[in-house]
């Protein structure tokens, strides 16, 4: 099913290319189905909740249970994702997630047992997240890949907006529990996508009492490996995930371009975090809504000029630039710039997310092919953590300092990081 076509060097892949591969269109469709459903759920279980409960706390909390684990899940359970079958976790979760769904929209549970189940459930989110990344490379290669990777990023967040509409629309129409029972109705048609588009592959890593070619270093993505590898397994999923975290980290080249795709980007997450009362001080015409937005729109538009047009080696060569631009913009906020400029000013900076595509390939190379599942989990999980981390600082910060201030910090940290890690963002000499 795979399509044979792999572009040039020394032109970049096109959208022709990428969607002419059947299997990327499943894995694509199926992500975002996945995002759609999964945006309407919270959102539903959010005013449930509160309907329920007249809490806004725990409407609050109903909104993020689903996203909170994921840092959890990808601590301790990540292993998973090389020692199952792609096919057969990505279902298996999507089966799962229906499950759950139905029981929420029967309306049998008291709300605490409704989060409570939720966030069970969501611990394994990062592990179907990540066997549905690592699948990128083995469907996709050269700049496809690459662009790949960005038309993903640019359906997580087109997605959301559209998971946001349709859930307003929903709830208007039937309500929230009926809002439920089509969301189970998405868990089920992503399931069935994904069993009928994808082939069936066999695990990276077949657990059994043996040496582990990541603690020896035999096996990496230059060795060729195919089908499925023997690996220790001994202390079943957790001890094995926490075990390769610390053999990934380890690894300096590895190590170097996980900080790289976590500080830049999350720091500037910290601006973010204060967009609401930073839009309060402008005056009552002001939304945050607007600079959110713009933000997001920069980031989908960045993806898609740098992946699309621009050649996979002068991608390379614009990193750590690209990365550059993340920060600079927001040293502008000192000035309080009204909400028009400040929203330009948003999307300029977010179009520098950008740099993540010019450590793809690099990325993909250093680390282990029988571990891709576990270290872009890592990715994800590491990235969630920075900026959960980042946005609760800024918001600390803005207890003390203005809100434009704080963004202006941010703004600053993370060209500090981007300086600091300039070595690793550049390309190598000898890098196409």
């Amino acid at each position: 099913m795979t399509d044979t076509r792999t572009p040039t060097v020394e032109r970049p892949a096109t959208f022709g290319d990428v969607f002419a591969v059947a299997e990327f269109r499943v894995i694509f469709g199926s992500f975002g189905i996945f995002m759609i459903g999964e945006t309407v759920k919270m959102l539903a279980l959010s005013v449930l909740v509160y309907e329920r409960t007249g809490s806004g706390l725990l409407a609050a909390l109903a909104y993020v249970t689903g996203f909170l684990p994921h840092a959890l899940g990808g601590v301790f359970l990540l292993a998973l994702a090389d020692r199952m079958p792609a096919r057969a976790l990505i279902v298996g979760y999507d089966l799962l997630r229906l499950a759950v769904v139905v029981v929420l929209a029967t309306g049998a549970l008291s709300p605490p047992l409704m989060l409570g189940l939720v966030a069970v459930v969501a611990l394994f989110g990062p592990v179907s997240s990540a066997a549905r990344t690592a699948l990128l490379p083995e469907v996709l290669h050269g700049d496809s890949y690459v662009l790949g990777r960005s038309l993903l990023s640019v359906a997580s967040g087109g997605t959301q907006v559209a998971g946001f509409a349709v859930g307003g629309l929903l709830l208007g129409l039937v309500g929230p529990y009926g809002a439920l029972w089509l969301t189970a109705l998405t868990c089920g048609l992503s399931a069935l996508l994904v069993r009928v588009g994808l082939t069936r592959r066999p695990a990276r890593i077949r657990t059994a009492p043996a040496t582990d070619a990541v603690s020896t270093g035999a096996v990496g993505p230059a060795s060729g490996a195919v089908g499925p590898a023997v690996g220790r397994g001994r202390g079943g999923a957790v001890r094995e995930t926490l075990r390769v975290n610390r053999e990934l980290l380890a690894d300096r080249r590895i190590r170097g371009l996980l900080l790289a795709q976590w500080l830049p980007g999350s720091l500037l997450v910290g601006a973010e975090g204060v967009a609401v009362p930073y839009a309060a001080e402008l005056g009552p015409g002001a939304s945050a809504g607007v600079l959110l937005m713009a933000g997001a729109g920069g980031m989908l538009v960045g993806d898609l000029l740098v992946g699309r047009f621009v050649a996979p080696a002068r991608r390379e060569r614009w990193t750590p630039w690209l990365a550059l631009l993340l920060g600079v913009p927001m040293l502008a906020f000192l000035a309080g710039p009204g909400l028009l400029p400040a929203a330009a000013l948003f999307a300029v900076a977010t179009a520098g997310f950008a740099y993540q595509l010019g450590l793809a390939r690099r990325f993909l190379d250093a680390v282990p092919e029988l571990r891709r599942g576990q270290a872009f989990g890592l990715v994800s999980t590491g990235m969630m953590a920075m900026q959960g981390l980042a946005a609760a600082g800024a918001g600390g910060l803005s207890e003390w300092l203005a809100p434009g201030v704080v963004m202006a910090v941010a703004g600053a940290a993370s060209i500090a990081a981007t300086l600091t890690l300039w070595p690793v963002l550049k390309p190598a000499a000898h890098s196409r």
